[in-house]
């Protein structure tokens, strides 16, 4: 939630994305850059408040990116800006609210008339859907697409890459096994869900979860309706039940969306629906990328990973009323899979000989890479504890002795080799990873880089067997939180029961049963303070286990063009622009 950021918001993913590199920067130095239009309202000016509200509709928003989504359909796209994207096509029964800041992690009805009628032991949801939603071919959207998108998580064999929450909440022994394998007449068997007639349904839970809402409002809830849903191929074309619907995609190249005349504004109190048509462009030219976003050609970075540091000082200096610095919720990382490092020594070492301040510079500073961090739960989710320092990482500088220390204890006195895996298309991440390299050399550990193919992430690093196989010890990632709970940045990178063969995200493969219990204990505490002393529990035995070195709790300094209209950083988005809120003057 990526997600990643976070969500994500996934996060973030991640809840991943591209770095921007701007060479030149052209406009002039009168610092209201970026094309003509509304102009630039300010630094900051889009932080937690709207920049240049406007409810006028018309014209082309244009993103421009360096990463393509893992995946643009609901069910498997786990980027965090894929999530904040897929709101243009996507509905669901909740969603986050159109407001700046936290008001934005508040819950709304979205397809549904109200956010659920909840049984008083908490194991029973159920909803009535709107009058008038309808797909983009004018057919009423029921209660059974409803069923049948969310069945699609269980096709992990087709359809891998995406969010498992709502497989393991309502189908926790995997009895369930997918629409492609139903063997019911009308592919709808998952018994968790009932839809007693198209306008109604419901969700049955084998044990209570506090953040059920929360996984409703993810794409992965999404509706997808029979008749549509070409599997795999999916991501190339979903059906649309939102206010835009696909024209056209070219793969890394382009993207566009136009209007979807089948949908009712009466019934979307949440999308703003604004510009006529949406584009995407994708480019691995970096610096062309930033020229063509300060020139005012494109309106905004679709990544939002922040202006890179050829760029930072020119932007700052001459545009900076085009530009804003907020928190994302991400935290960006090493982890350790304990299939290629198991011994817990090696991998401590590792932690107390990185350089914290070295990698925070290599990630943009304090205003652009973020804050130091010393352990895995982001500020702003309850139980987090910023000053928990159990490596002593927050002064920034290595401990070489204790670097050595735990190399004599994992039997590797004079060090060992490893491998870090990076993604090709991150310039940020690459030079993190050299950093990383360049500390670990002091105490003997030989770290070699190996950049892959970013567009590949889910079958490269999310297979622990190519990782095996590539003796990948230590991976550059990221992660924002799916929602904004422990369960909703932890669990998918420490649960055991969320490795994956495919699409994985708990890299270090960590299966801990003392963390798994601790998890089925919070997620059945409804008191959120309660539950975030339980997420401080586990994020200590995390800590423990030494599978993780956490960098920065990161910031990003982020485009936007002058022509952006109801411009706003949302929490729900890990700090990204709320996309379906954005309009162009024309």
């Amino acid at each position: 939630m990526l997600k990643s950021s976070q969500r994500r918001i996934a996060a973030g993913a991640l809840l991943a994305a591209a770095t921007m590199v701007v060479t030149t920067a052209c406009g002039g130095g009168s610092g209201d850059g970026g094309g003509k239009g509304a102009g630039a309202p300010g630094f900051n000016a889009g932080v937690n408040k709207v920049a240049n509200v406007s409810d006028k509709k018309g014209g082309e928003l244009k993103f421009i990116g360096s990463q393509d989504a893992d995946f643009w359909d609901p069910q498997r796209g786990y980027y965090g800006f894929m999530w904040d994207f897929a709101r243009y096509y996507t509905r669901q029964l909740v969603t986050f609210k159109a407001a700046p800041g936290a008001a934005s992690t508040e819950l709304v009805p979205d397809l549904a008339t109200d956010t659920g009628k909840v049984s008083a032991d908490g194991l029973t949801y159920t909803f009535t859907l709107k009058d008038g939603v309808t797909w983009e071919d004018g057919k009423p959207i029921t209660s059974k697409d409803i069923k049948y998108g969310i069945e699609r998580v269980w096709a992990q064999d087709v359809l891998s890459g995406g969010p498992i929450y709502l497989q393991q909440v309502l189908d926790p022994k995997g009895e369930y096994k997918g629409p492609y394998k139903d063997t019911t007449t009308d592919k709808l068997g998952l018994k968790a869900i009932e839809t007693p007639d198209d306008k109604t349904i419901v969700f049955k839970l084998p044990a209570a979860n506090g953040d059920f809402l929360q996984m409703l409002a993810m794409p992965a809830a999404s509706p997808v309706r029979q008749d549509k849903d070409t599997k795999a191929k999916y991501t190339l074309k979903p059906f649309s039940s939102g206010p835009y619907k696909w024209q056209s995609y070219t793969p890394n190249k382009s993207l566009k969306l136009v209007r979807n005349d089948k949908w009712d504004a009466k019934t979307d109190n949440v999308r703003k629906a604004l510009p006529d048509t949406i584009s995407v462009a994708f480019t691995t030219n970096a610096d062309d990328m930033d020229n063509r976003l300060v020139e005012g050609e494109y309106d905004v970075d679709i990544n939002a990973t922040g202006i890179g540091s050829a760029a930072r000082q020119k932007v700052l200096q001459q545009h900076k009323g085009n530009v804003d610095n907020p928190q994302t919720g991400f935290i960006r990382y090493a982890v350790f899979p304990q299939t290629v490092i198991p011994n817990i020594e090696c991998r401590k070492a590792i932690i107390y000989a990185a350089d914290s301040k070295s990698l925070q510079t290599a990630r943009g500073g304090p205003q652009a890479g973020g804050d130091i961090a010393s352990n895995m739960l982001p500020p702003a989710i309850k139980g987090a504890d910023p000053k928990a320092d159990p490596y002593n990482k927050l002064g920034g500088a290595p401990d070489l002795a204790k670097a050595k220390e735990a190399l004599k204890k994992c039997g590797k006195p004079n060090g060992f080799k490893t491998t870090i895996a990076v993604r090709n298309n991150k310039k940020i991440e690459i030079a993190t990873a050299e950093s990383l390299q360049q500390s670990l050399k002091a105490v003997g550990i030989d770290a070699q880089i190996d950049q892959f193919d970013g567009a590949q992430t889910s079958g490269i690093i999310g297979s622990p067997k190519v990782v095996k196989d590539k003796g990948y010890g230590i991976i550059i990632m990221g992660w924002g939180a799916d929602f904004p709970t422990g369960q909703g940045f932890l669990q998918p990178l420490v649960d055991g029961r969320f490795i994956l063969q495919s699409g994985n995200n708990n890299f270090s493969e960590l299966n801990d049963k003392a963390i798994n219990g601790l998890f089925d204990k919070a997620l059945k505490e409804t008191d959120p303070d309660k539950a975030g002393e339980i997420y401080k529990q586990i994020n200590t035995k995390v800590s423990e286990a030494a599978v993780y070195l956490p960098f920065t709790h990161e910031k990003n300094i982020i485009w936007r063009s002058s022509r952006l209209t109801n411009v706003y950083t949302a929490d729900a988005y890990n700090g990204r622009y709320d996309y379906a809120s954005l309009g162009v003057v024309k």
